[in-house]
């Protein structure tokens, strides 16, 4: 490798807020550290943590198959290999990759669907299989367009160009969608990644890597330019932020997350958390505005980061919202369920300073179907059901936690200045979505100021923010805490400008 390719400065990783990272991943899905398999020690007894072996130094690509490997410092090496391979073979290698991904993401949708589904136990299989179906709306080459300008004094030409190995975190909540989107828009700049799966769900992508990688071996040439940690650890996640090879971070996950892979000293794109409230004021069709909360509440079980979680209703108009919604199917919770329901879906600690009690979300209740949720709250409801819904007040733990339950709360406020204010203390400053049922422009205008949301969505369901629906393109990974917003090929790439002095006009 030549040593301009090695140079690459990085501070030291926090290995505490690593520690607290994994923690957390982990605790979300009611998991222990010591559930987690235990990274593979190499000959000098070190676990996968950036030590190189006796043997040979930690560039050396080892072992691995397809694409999957047990060691992250083999992983990374071989990435770096299969992107210097890619170099060579020009855009349409990497046109090839792209139809290849989206081309086995449809085919195989139902099979890998089933199978995530099965590890993960959280979310709806008709929307784990339309989920992969649609990753061919992502864009891929057709993005990255030079930028070319002419003049007296010369010709400057600005080109999109890779940053070589990306690194990737990816949650357990759409883990092979989000792996495959990943890649289109990754591999479209011209990349390798490697991945870290979330344990959750590591299984269903080593497999989904293992079979591109078949592919694009075999169609492409190139081995290994998707490669992934089949058994995922706190080492494994050090040890892919820390290899040299890796020159960008891709991470998806809650506000520690975000911060450890800040602190890399790699420059990071990150898709953090959020609680994307809605705003409904008298002026909206009731009727239109209650289908689109269901829709995009119940999607995948409430799972989407930009899924309805907490409605805000002007109190003239909440009652008939809430007819709508059960006249199109949600069902509606009296008090007494919904007390029970609170209670099987949180637990309660003291928070810190104030005293006041802090709520737990149970992780056992995420993701479930909504006659799960009924049957927590003494109801019995048809099998067709897909949200539940009920009346509370602005400081309910529904309101407050990003809950991925189809369940949503309907809070009644007295003026849209009171619900402006009520979905910004709910959305809690993550920048990420919101919504508004309105016809008044300036309601729409007012709540987009004050929340100041990466995606703002009006009149239609939160998936409208992301093409569906809506006008625009897809992508799974949405960089809030960072800034990129909705991910695209040009979001992977360095701009590098390349300029010509003379005056070089015909005319």
């Amino acid at each position: 490798m030549r040593q301009r390719e090695q140079e690459i400065l990085m501070k030291p990783v926090n290995e505490a807020l690593i520690r607290d990272v994994v923690a957390e991943v982990l605790g979300r899905l009611g998991q222990s550290r010591e559930g987690v398999p235990p990274a593979p020690q190499d000959s000098c007894g070190c676990k996968g943590n950036g030590h190189a072996t006796t043997n040979a130094p930690s560039w050396a690509s080892g072992p691995g198959k397809h694409g999957v490997f047990q060691d992250a410092n083999e992983a990374c090496a071989a990435a770096h290999e299969a992107f210097l391979r890619l170099k060579t073979k020009g855009m349409e290698a990497r046109a090839k990759v792209v139809e290849i991904i989206k081309g086995m993401a449809d085919a195989n949708a139902v099979e890998w669907g089933r199978i995530e589904l099965e590890e993960t136990k959280i979310g709806r299989l008709d929307h784990k299989i339309e989920k992969l179906k649609i990753i061919k709306l992502v864009p891929g080459v057709e993005w990255l367009h030079p930028d070319a300008s002419s003049g007296d004094h010369g010709i400057t030409l600005e080109e999109y160009t890779p940053f070589g190995v990306v690194a990737a975190i990816t949650p357990s909540t759409h883990s092979v969608p989000t792996l495959s989107g990943n890649i289109v828009n990754m591999v479209a700049a011209g990349n390798a990644v490697v991945f870290n799966a979330h344990p959750s769900a590591a299984k269903c992508a080593a497999m989904a890597v293992r079979e591109y990688n078949k592919a694009i071996e075999r169609e492409v040439g190139i081995e290994n330019l998707v490669t992934i940690i089949e058994h995922p650890t706190l080492d494994s996640f050090k040890a892919i932020c820390s290899h040299e090879a890796v020159r960008l971070l891709c991470v998806t996950g809650g506000p520690a997350v975000v911060k450890a892979a800040m602190q890399t000293g790699k420059r990071a794109i990150c898709a953090g958390p959020g609680n994307p409230p809605v705003l409904v004021d008298d002026t909206a069709c009731m009727k239109r505005a209650a289908k689109a909360i269901i829709q995009g509440a119940a999607y995948d079980n409430n799972l989407l980061c930009i899924g309805e979680k907490e409605v805000f209703a002007l109190e003239w108009c909440a009652d008939e919202l809430m007819t709508q919604m059960e006249k199109h199917g949600a069902a509606r919770l009296k008090q007494a369920q919904l007390e029970r329901l609170t209670k099987e879906a949180f637990t309660f600690k003291k928070g810190q300073g104030a005293g006041c009690p802090e709520p737990i979300v149970n992780k056992a209740l995420i993701g479930k179907d909504a006659t799960a949720l009924a049957k927590a709250a003494g109801l019995d409801v048809p099998e067709k059901t897909e949200l539940l819904f009920a009346e509370t007040d602005h400081n309910h733990p529904f309101v407050k936690e990003e809950q991925m339950m189809p369940f949503v709360p309907i809070v009644r406020v007295k003026s849209v200045e009171e619900g402006i204010e009520a979905a910004r203390a709910a959305e809690h400053n993550y920048k990420h979505t919101s919504i508004i049922h309105s016809h008044d422009v300036e309601h729409m205008t007012a709540m987009a100021r004050a929340l100041d949301t990466t995606l703002f969505v009006k009149n239609g369901p939160c998936m409208a923010g992301l093409g569906l629906g809506g006008q625009g393109y897809l992508s799974y990974s949405v960089a809030t805490p960072t800034g990129e917003g909705v991910t695209n090929p040009r979001t992977f790439t360095r701009v590098r400008r390349c300029v010509m002095v003379d005056n070089l006009r015909i005319y």
